[in-house]
């Protein structure tokens, strides 16, 4: 016990001692070491021991003094961290002390008005023992408990102590008879946290292939020299990617973050930044400096070159490298995951921790959504106090959205604009050249109508794209289109969120490559049609030359037109237009029964922004682009008085804001129940927030070998119940198999739970999900060959929904 909290300390200890300098200094107390050290103080307890006592000898009331001790009792205290909190605020240990201990397991433990004391914990007597484990840590560390000043240094330290724990509970530490002191810099170097060598004095040219900076580039890059909060907001095409990633190159260099973690809207336009951030840290990074290989660690590369101790290990909550990305050096990942850094929910505070001093980079920062607005607000706030280099970039921002992010009045109404407030410094709008206009023709038409437009112009050669707003209509007009474009020779794609990793790693390399500067070699031989949801109109460099889009936010709409003609030099068909059909209701309608005429879009976006936006955009049958982005965009966000059905549809707006201020907590509460991550909700559509595994085979019945396991790509696995006799390398290699063949939904539409007794057989593979905690449960289902999902036991996979997995990605039909 006591090795163990020695161990946490001093990897907390050296955690920080590989921080730059001024993050240590500026962020972190003194004695923060000592707090992480203190986190298990609750295992000091009769239930915790006997508990301990049963799994090592298998014998209930293995010890005399522990009869009638029950451990099933630690359930109503949140277990030993419970203990841990109480502990901490019976010997006083300063403000926010308790607190940050009790969440080391990531949720605030519900210990009541519990005292340290108590009969149930030991009474005085093991209370005195706990309070000497403490005092021997002092003693050991030579360091005090740290004064506390603020909830979000409350979550900081929350963080540390986390992230400690875990890797001070790695298999470098297995072994009690083995020194565990010169493990503590190995096992951080295992875990990636390695301070990076960068290059100095690079060029943009150096960096993007003798590509010189337009003068939008330039002059952000001019203004981004210290930490602070910085705006790009530039149509599409410009190059605010490019432009971010210098100014980033310059802050990292000049030792003033330490590191990079790039947030976009979606897991597809994060696996394609992928691509050119890796490009861009090779460029950057000295040859000498170790994350050079393997850079920007992504998909299952994490689970085979990264160790994060138990908790980031196969089985673990943290083993996802979407999660893990945060506590990287650099890392692309999605909006989701930086967001939950100022949520109270589960871990929220590791995010906390491994964002603090970083370049962060926000890309596709939008207006349409108030209800995700209003905790990306609070967490740029908080990124500026974690003294991060904050850059916002965005097509489509509105002058008051602008002056929420930067809490002061913005003025401008230039258009390219740079915003630019450093930490030591004021506020300072800079207009750009303006850009020559181009102009896009409108259509407002029917599905039927677009259908035959689409086959025209895919059979004279144009690369088009259809646009929809759920995944179930893109699966359905892909179906329509696919079947006319098969007998006459057009190629057609779908892309969407519901496709297993594997699948959906190789439609994603296919479609993005023709539809891209890659692809110019290919565009001459057919039509193509390539339909898909909002990951077509976010981040990704992909150039069209039609476009029908079901309706959306006038802020969509612009992205999603931002695909069209996107690079002078494309080679295009002849006939082709620069032209875009909109697939939209009629607005009275729309105002008279919003769920009918905007049908599923009405659950993805507000029926109130759709309906402003609608008022505004079919009264036009042509738009200029750039010139007419700041006026559209200010238009349908302007504020006004409501009445009659818009002022419900607003008042419904509000109301959503307001449950998500209430989820926007800074500080380390236990008074506030900590929500799992599947029911943190950061956006105003549902999320998919349930892992599903797809197998052909699971063979319940258990062999000596283990569970016998095929897969729909044909490999065939045997599991060693939990784990069991296989090494960590070896658990990640058939963890790796298995999560290629996931998919996320939202829960109700996921397949029935499985009995605990044939989940559990996955544990030490995949992370189940804690019923105790209202997390999210694994489920599997079977694919037949028809693409029927089933039961393991051969029954319905759902009571509601007829289920299926094939070409189409995951389905639900009622």
């Amino acid at each position: 016990m006591f090795s163990h909290c020695q161990i946490v300390g001093e990897t907390a200890r050296e955690l920080l001692r590989r921080l730059p300098d001024w993050v240590n200094r500026e962020l972190f107390p003194e004695g923060a070491d000592l707090t992480a050290a203190i986190h298990d103080v609750g295992k000091v307890s009769p239930t915790f021991q006997e508990k301990l006592h049963r799994v090592i000898s298998g014998i209930p009331h293995s010890l005399p003094e522990l009869a009638g001790v029950d451990p099933a009792l630690e359930r109503q205290w949140g277990g030993h961290s419970g203990l841990s909190q109480l502990t901490a605020q019976e010997l006083h240990l300063g403000k926010f002390i308790p607190e940050i201990i009790g969440q080391h397991h990531g949720y605030s433990p519900p210990v009541g008005a519990r005292l340290a004391s108590d009969a149930v914990f030991g009474g005085p007597a093991w209370q005195q023992r706990r309070a000497e484990l403490v005092q021997a840590l002092r003693q050991t560390l030579q360091s005090q408990c740290p004064a506390v000043t603020t909830p979000l240094q409350a979550r900081l330290l929350a963080g540390l102590t986390t992230v400690a724990d875990w890797i001070g509970s790695g298999s470098l530490f297995d072994d009690p008879e083995t020194d565990w002191r010169p493990c503590i810099s190995q096992s951080l170097d295992n875990a990636g946290f390695v301070q990076p060598t960068f290059l100095q004095g690079l060029s943009f040219s150096d960096i993007f292939d003798g590509k010189q900076p337009r003068e939008s580039q330039q002059r952000f890059i001019e203004e981004v020299h210290q930490p602070g909060l910085y705006i790009l907001e530039a149509p599409m095409g410009l190059g605010k990617t490019e432009a971010a990633l210098y100014a980033a190159y310059q802050v990292l260099s000049d030792g003033q973050a330490s590191g990079l973690y790039f947030a976009l809207p979606t897991q597809l336009t994060s696996d394609k930044i992928h691509d050119r951030t890796s490009l861009f840290l090779k460029r950057i990074l000295d040859p000498a400096s170790p994350h050079r290989y393997p850079l920007l660690l992504h998909g299952n590369a994490w689970l085979k070159a990264l160790e994060l101790g138990e908790e980031g290990a196969p089985g673990g909550s943290w083993l996802e490298a979407g999660k893990r990305g945060i506590l990287a050096p650099f890392a692309v990942g999605t909006i989701d995951q930086a967001l939950m850094a100022v949520m109270n929910v589960k871990h929220g505070f590791v995010r906390t921790f491994g964002l603090a001093g970083k370049v962060v980079i926000l890309d596709e920062v939008h207006s349409y959504d108030g209800y995700t607005g209003t905790i990306v607000e609070e967490l740029v706030k908080a990124l500026r106090q974690l003294h991060c280099t904050v850059i916002v970039l965005s097509a489509t921002l509105t002058r008051q959205r602008r002056a929420a992010l930067t809490g002061l009045s913005a003025i401008s109404e230039d258009y390219p604009l740079v915003s630019a407030l450093p930490r030591q410094g004021n506020l300072l709008e800079k207009s750009t050249a303006a850009l020559v206009d181009v102009n896009v023709n409108l259509t407002f038409a029917s599905d039927s109508e677009a259908l035959e437009a689409v086959m025209q112009r895919a059979e004279e050669g144009q690369q088009v794209l259809w646009i929809e707003n759920t995944v179930a209509e893109a699966q359905v007009s892909f179906t329509l289109l696919a079947a006319r474009a098969e007998s006459l020779g057009i190629e057609c794609g779908l892309l969407h969120s519901r496709f297993s990793k594997l699948d959906r790693q190789t439609n994603e390399a296919y479609w993005v490559r023709c539809f891209g500067q890659d692809g110019y070699a290919s565009r001459q031989q057919r039509g193509r049609i390539l339909v898909g949801t909002q990951v077509l109109e976010q981040s990704l460099d992909i150039d069209a030359d039609f476009l029908v889009s079901r309706f959306a936010p006038t802020d969509m709409l612009l992205q999603r037109i931002g695909r069209l003609w996107r690079h002078a030099d494309t080679p295009r068909p002849s006939a082709a237009r620069r032209e875009a059909w909109l697939l939209a209701p009629d607005l009275e309608d729309a105002l008279t029964d919003t769920a009918q005429d905007f049908g599923t879009s009405a659950k993805v976006y507000s029926p109130y922004v759709l309906c402003r936006s609608l008022e505004i955009w079919q009264e036009l049958n042509a738009v200029a682009l750039p010139g007419q982005i700041r006026p559209l965009i200010e238009r349908t966000y302007a504020s006004r008085e409501e009445e009659g059905e818009w002022l419900s549809m607003l008042t419904q707006l509000e109301q959503e804001r307001e449950k998500l201020q209430r989820l926007a907590l800074l500080g380390v509460s236990s008074a506030v129940p900590t929500l799992p991550e599947n029911k943190a909700s950061t956006r105003y559509a549902e999320q998919d927030n349930v892992e599903v595994l797809m197998v052909k085979r699971f063979g319940i019945e258990q062999t000596p070998a283990g569970i016998a396991v095929r897969l729909p790509d044909g490999a065939e696995l045997t599991l060693p119940a939990q784990g069991q006799g296989l090494t960590l390398a070896q658990r990640r290699e058939y963890t790796a198999k298995l999560m290629l063949h996931t998919v996320r939904v939202v829960e109700y539409l996921a397949p029935l739970p499985v009995l605990a007794s044939t989940l559990r057989h996955l544990e030490g593979y995949l992370y189940l999900g804690k019923a105790k905690n209202d997390e999210a449960q694994l489920r599997i289902a079977k694919v037949l060959d028809s693409g029927e999902l089933i039961a393991l036991d051969g029954g319905p996979a759902s009571t509601k929904y007829d289920l299926s997995y094939d070409h189409l990605g995951y389905r639900a039909e009622k």
